[in-house]
């Protein structure tokens, strides 16, 4: 039976240990840690994840690892893009017989492509999966536009493409653009859940992000879908100056890790280079913003609701 690929899901981050080899006991601890804390799935091996930065075996150790250590708990979505489509297929049929719910998949770098052929591309992953796709829209990764006519065509005329990762901004216009001409999509935002509450009034279904406090995305999404608008307001409000700070860019997967450290969630904040690493001021801003929204104990869930 295919699970239901909607609200919040995490995009894990791959730990590394003090050698910078994949801290597989930590990705299997990282792992439980969003589970306890409500997440209603994971995505793995995104930009956030570092994927570019593994080798092929490393990512297939990823892969089982995760869905071993997940075992059907919830839905598993992988990031296969890659600017070979041959390769993009292979990685993608791999994911799928490891028992993946799903791909995601962002254009590769297609200058001048047509919407044609970007509707062709995913077709032919589709015919060689069978199984759902989440399409990345992320121009900044790969220099395509997706129109929200040429994506509502993508829905009509590939039936797996029914999930759409929108982080193409003004996120809620294109949101609403896109509700206008389809019903087709489950859409999720991103960009570290800044828009979260707005997103959800417009259509979307939830978000996939890396932020480190998962339990506060979903506790609004939860009251949100309960109807509880107060409530759903008062707690993103609350958290939104933490949700602002993680999601600086450049410095965005750094903060993120680090806040993983201190939740006990990794062994160790390591990324492979090429990263930014971030300064003692922005550790101390870290503890500074903990303390204005009111976490004394990182290492706690959250109790929110």
């Amino acid at each position: 039976m295919q699970q239901r690929i909607t609200g919040i899901f995490n995009i894990l981050a791959t730990p590394f240990d003090a050698e910078l080899n994949v801290d597989y006991d930590s990705l299997r601890r990282l792992v439980e840690f969003q589970l306890e804390l409500g997440v209603a799935g994971l995505t793995i091996l995104g930009v956030l994840g570092e994927a570019a930065k593994l080798s092929v075996e490393e990512r297939r150790q990823v892969l089982e690892t995760v869905i071993d250590t997940v075992n059907g708990r919830v839905p598993v979505i992988v990031g296969t893009s890659h600017d070979d489509l041959d390769t993009c297929i292979a990685l993608s049929k791999a994911a799928v017989d490891a028992g993946a719910a799903g791909v995601m998949v962002a254009p590769p770098r297609m200058p001048g492509a047509s919407d044609d052929e970007v509707i062709a591309l995913y077709a032919r992953i589709a015919d060689a999966i069978n199984q759902p796709i989440v399409v990345q829209d992320f121009p900044p990764v790969n220099d395509v536009y997706m129109s929200p006519a040429m994506l509502a065509r993508l829905a009509e005329q590939v039936p797996y493409a029914r999930y759409l990762k929108l982080e193409d901004p003004p996120l809620m216009e294109k949101i609403g653009a896109i509700r206008e001409l389809t019903d087709r999509y489950e859409i999720f935002g991103g960009l570290g859940g800044m828009f979260l509450l707005e997103e959800l009034r417009r259509g979307a279904t939830g978000t996939m992000t890396g932020f480190a406090f998962s339990e506060i995305l979903v506790a609004v999404h939860a009251a949100f879908s309960a109807g509880r608008m107060d409530e759903a307001e008062r707690v993103f409000d609350r958290y939104l100056p933490l949700i602002r700070f993680e999601n600086q860019p450049v410095i965005n997967l750094t903060i993120r890790k680090a806040l993983l450290h201190r939740r006990g969630a990794i062994a160790y904040p390591h990324l492979r280079k090429p990263f930014t690493p971030i300064s003692d001021g922005t550790q101390q801003e870290i503890d500074w913003v903990l303390k204005r929204v009111g976490i004394d104990d990182p290492t706690q869930k959250l109790q929110l609701l």
